[in-house]
């Protein structure tokens, strides 16, 4: 439970002066610690300290890392780095890094290997490795042993370290790790890039505590932890007087919010705070079905500026194979809550995540998922390969199914949802749905945007549009993975 305390504790981004390396026990702990909500303040002594050094930052994974980068960003602004897009002609290079898959991984590494001859040729490069990978113990390892030169390394539960992380692996020029297995206190207050002035991430709850048999996060984002209403709502009402006009809710398992914290707050109490503010457009993301409520789906339908867009993964349509991907529900009720949403939301579009070759997916499991999907008839699916992630119960599941029969299904399961994915998008032809203008499209004589169910339209308008506009777009025809229209009104 959150310390009750009058006002924030202040803290500084300094470090503690000594080696942190990452451990899994010590990360999947879930004990009866309390936590504070401290409050940020950069050291005056570090800022504008590196202005005349110029910074590249490359990100990988999720929404969350995405948000993460906009932290890291305006920490590495207020020392006094300048961004550039390209990494050739950075001082600083920053990979904030991704452990869901291991094609992710390898992403990184494959990066880090070009930045390895860059350094031989720039000797004063400084080389970082941040975000999930920084908390797996065997990439600590492996960078210690194999990438002497990265010289700094930092987890999740520590970004507002960044500061002082940089000027020790300057001032020290020695490698700096710095990676904290178990998560601390909440830090308010971090500054922040927006990545647009008119869209915003807003982080609501940390962590998880599902521990999915093949999911890594629960060890490398700690346990849940709910940011205090207050701070949110302070945090949204920001927002909404600098003109953003859509804002998405975030969390490792975002329905999960206020459990923790609050006897009778949750999600829903949340949802409908922000609704009532009447900014036009409230996201949030990922949601896990056993954490979805009958009052949260009220919510959502009962306020036009909920977007009726719902991500709810479902993993497998097996109930064998969920019982082993410790998910703890079954096809059934995922069905049944479906239902529900689909019944309570107007126009609501559901999307899904899937994975298939899950160590012991038999043919019979597989076709399971199939029925699965043509019950659900997705909007959207992001559908994967099994990746085996090291320090997971999953990855020491034996797994008897090839790689080309994992392949195989993978093939065929796109086949069926991309059917769903084209025949949804028909259903809003001739149809008149709301956009919010991102900028003009790759095909420039169009402006590309996206609908209240999260749908890619491109759109050709007789005036000029600017990037954070809500509009009104005729849909003219439909594609698979976007609609095309026209403006009206």
């Amino acid at each position: 439970m959150l310390k009750k305390i009058a006002k924030y504790d202040i803290i500084y981004g300094n470090g503690s002066g000594c080696m942190h390396l990452p451990d899994y026990k010590e990360a999947r702990s879930r004990d009866k610690r309390t936590y504070k909500t401290l409050k940020f303040e950069m050291n005056s002594s570090f800022k504008n300290k590196y202005a005349d050094k110029k910074f590249y930052l490359k990100t990988y994974g999720c929404q969350m890392n995405e948000h993460d980068s906009e932290n890291i960003e305006a920490l590495l602004c207020s020392l006094g780095f300048v961004k550039v897009d390209d990494y050739l002609d950075a001082d600083l290079v920053l990979l904030n890094t991704c452990s869901i898959r291991e094609n992710a991984h390898n992403k990184a590494f494959g990066m880090l290997g070009r930045l390895k001859h860059l350094k031989n040729e720039k000797k004063d490069l400084l080389i970082g490795l941040c975000g999930c990978m920084a908390q797996e113990s065997s990439v600590v390892e492996q960078i210690r042993r194999d990438y002497k030169f990265v010289d700094f390394v930092f987890g999740t539960h520590n970004l507002y370290q960044l500061p002082n992380i940089i000027d020790k692996a300057i001032e020290e020029n020695r490698q700096q790790i710095e990676v904290f297995s178990r998560e601390g206190d909440l830090v308010e207050g971090l500054p922040v890039v927006r990545a647009t002035p008119f869209k915003a991430y807003v982080n609501i709850i940390y962590g998880c505590d599902k521990f999915c048999t093949y999911c890594i996060v629960p060890y490398t984002r700690g346990r849940e932890r709910s940011r205090r209403k207050e701070d949110i709502l302070k945090e949204i009402d920001e927002l909404i007087k600098g003109g953003y006009k859509e804002v998405t809710l975030l969390g490792q398992n975002v329905n999960a919010y206020g459990k923790d914290l609050y006897e009778n707050y949750t999600l829903g109490n949340l949802l409908e705070e922000i609704a009532l503010k009447n900014i036009p457009r409230i996201r949030f993301m990922t949601s896990h079905p056993w954490d979805f409520t009958d009052n949260m789906i009220e919510v959502i339908g009962k306020y036009p500026n909920i977007m009726p867009s719902v991500h709810l993964p479902v993993q497998s349509g097996s109930n064998r194979i969920l019982k082993l991907m410790g998910r703890r529900y079954t096809k059934e009720s995922y069905l049944e809550l479906f239902k529900k949403i689909k019944e309570t939301v107007p126009g609501v579009a559901i999307s899904t995540d899937i994975i298939v070759g899950f160590p012991g997916e038999k043919e019979e499991d597989f076709l399971e998922t199939l029925d699965l999907v043509e019950k659900c008839k997705y909007d959207n699916a992001y559908t994967f390969i099994f990746s085996k992630r090291q320090g997971t119960p999953a990855c020491k599941l034996t797994d008897e199914v090839s790689l080309e029969e994992k392949e195989e299904r993978l093939q065929r399961l796109n086949a069926v949802v991309n059917k769903y994915f084209l025949e949804n998008n028909k259903k809003l032809e001739n149809k008149i749905v709301p956009v919010l203008v991102e900028g003009i499209s790759e095909k420039k004589e169009m402006y590309y945007g996206y609908s209240d169910t999260n749908k890619l339209i491109n759109f050709v308008s007789n005036k000029e549009l600017q990037a954070g506009d809500i509009v009104k777009v005729k849909i003219n025809a439909a594609k698979t993975w976007s609609l095309d229209g026209e403006l009206v009104g």
